[in-house]
């Protein structure tokens, strides 16, 4: 099975972190991740997660700090999660994917029920 490489963004407002929630329509509905999306032909990692976050959020980021990536096999498709630290710089948030989001403080983004992939790197941000 081909393994899509996926980025995404831990984007930190101030001392808030973003998390938000899948829609009811996509995979695995309704539950909490870290946006991104998947690396195009060409495209850096860096590349990528910047214009996914201005596609899904309509907001402009800057990097700070790339985590450990995570390899996940989910029942019918593998991929390779490439997280990022960044901040929040610009732009209005405007939800276009995601049904919902969330602006919380560190430790409390543990009670959301996370999509299994993300909880790695959750565990290691909180470890930060």
């Amino acid at each position: 099975m081909r393994t899509i490489h996926v980025t995404c963004a831990i984007i930190q407002f101030g001392d808030k972190t973003l998390a938000v929630q899948r829609s009811k329509t996509m995979k695995l509905p309704l539950k909490w991740e870290f946006a991104g999306g998947k690396i195009e032909e060409g495209e850096t990692e860096i590349e990528c997660i910047e214009r996914e976050i201005s596609e899904e959020l309509n907001i402009k980021i800057e990097v700070k700090e790339r985590l450990t990536p995570v390899t996940h096999q989910y029942p019918n498709l593998k991929i390779k999660l490439i997280p990022f630290i960044t901040e929040y710089l610009s732009g209005e948030l405007e939800l276009r994917e995601h049904c919902n989001f969330l602006l919380a403080d560190k430790n409390d983004l543990i009670n959301l029920d996370w999509a299994e992939a993300d909880l790695p790197i959750l565990k290691e941000y909180l470890s930060l």
